[in-house]
């Protein structure tokens, strides 16, 4: 079971990995309404709803369904701004027909077909169909999916008070916590957008997300099979902390394709002995070897291409490369007559982020 994105034709400037500020709410809100599916995050959620003021837990009680199993779509963004305030100022821009449908896709828990023919906002009939799918899910949903209807302007008012009161009881702090880890990993995606392609970026975000073999297509292989487009508008990329450990997608018609996903655990390696340490930081003493470095950062290359970008003769890069390989720093493939060295990216990074910065910068 796939979602398939098409992006024939896109400019890879239009596939954005960008960190939002209200898609972690969401992902925030999510954890405190199924604190089941984290329990790395448990206790966490246990303290956040110990300090809620009762009226604003009441608030998220009555509108989980936008964000327990499923997420409505305007709180996952497609163009991330820098806050929270400026991600709900653009959901304020948002027509009424297009919140309201996205708002009871979730809470009816029903695809937005069921929706698009005539608009409940002003057929009875699609009304009533609509309040009868929110009562089959329970006594809330239909409560909120009639509040919904009868005045989306008071129900999209309140919901953004509630967001702005999440951000004072417990996002905002929450959010310094983390937002350096996002713009870590957004550095890493970014890199390797710019100097390996779409395909190794891919490759970073999960194995549940690839590149067809074509470059036609992105494949997220969680769903039913769907498909949607992103020609024109591009493809969002959104990293979560409070995400993890799932996938989401919003591939709606009318809306921009989105994928957030889970930022990495740091994973609990087994610890590198002193030997290799030295033997990487004697590697990576000469200036030489960086620059070399610096080059086998955008992929995979021979002897003679990285002599020939540095202007040094092949005997010369091949002494260095020997020293690099000594320190477990590259892998080696055979490519017929050549062999194209690759650098082992994850343990350059465990020497730490600034000696990653100046080898990617």
């Amino acid at each position: 079971m796939t979602l398939r994105i098409d992006i024939r034709g896109l400019p890879s400037e239009r596939l954005r990995f960008a960190a939002s500020p209200l898609a972690e709410l969401t992902a925030m809100l999510h954890v405190l309404a199924e604190p089941g599916h984290h329990p790395q995050l448990a206790g966490w959620a246990a303290d956040v709803w110990a300090g809620l003021r009762p009226e604003l837990a009441e608030r998220l009680r009555e509108a989980e369904f936008l964000w327990r199993s499923s997420q409505a779509d305007f709180l996952v963004p497609a163009r991330p701004r820098p806050t929270l305030a400026e991600e709900l100022d653009d959901v304020d821009r948002i027509d009424d027909e297009t919140y309201v449908t996205a708002a009871l896709v979730t809470t009816c828990g029903r695809t937005r077909a069921h929706f698009a023919t005539v608009s409940p906002l002003t057929d009875p009939t699609a009304r009533e169909r609509a309040l009868d799918l929110a009562q089959a899910r329970g006594p809330l949903q239909e409560a909120f999916a009639e509040r919904l209807l009868d005045d989306p302007a008071a129900v999209r008012a309140r919901l953004r008070h509630t967001l702005e009161q999440c951000a004072e009881a417990f996002f905002d702090a929450a959010w310094a916590g983390i937002v350096v880890r996002l713009a870590a990993d957004l550095r890493l995606k970014n890199d390797l957008l710019k100097r390996q392609g779409i395909g190794a970026a891919l490759a970073s975000v999960s194995d549940a997300v690839s590149l067809t073999p074509d470059g036609v297509c992105v494949v997220v292989d969680k769903l039913q099979d769907k498909a949607t487009a992103a020609h024109g508008v591009g493809v969002t990329f959104i990293p979560s902390v409070y995400g993890r450990p799932h996938l989401v997608a919003v591939h709606s018609p009318g809306w921009q394709p989105v994928v957030q996903y889970p930022v990495a655990e740091p994973s609990p390696s087994e610890p590198v002995s002193l030997e290799t340490v030295t033997l990487r930081l004697e590697a990576l003493s000469h200036p030489v070897r960086l620059r070399l470095l610096r080059t086998l950062a955008r992929g995979p290359h021979t002897t003679r291409e990285l002599a020939h970008a540095w202007e040094l003769s092949p005997p010369e890069v091949s002494r260095h490369l020997a020293v690099l390989r000594r320190a477990d720093l590259l892998t080696d493939r055979r490519d017929g007559r050549y062999v194209r060295y690759t650098l082992k990216l994850p343990d350059l990074t465990a020497l730490g982020g600034d000696l990653l910065a100046a080898v990617l910068r």
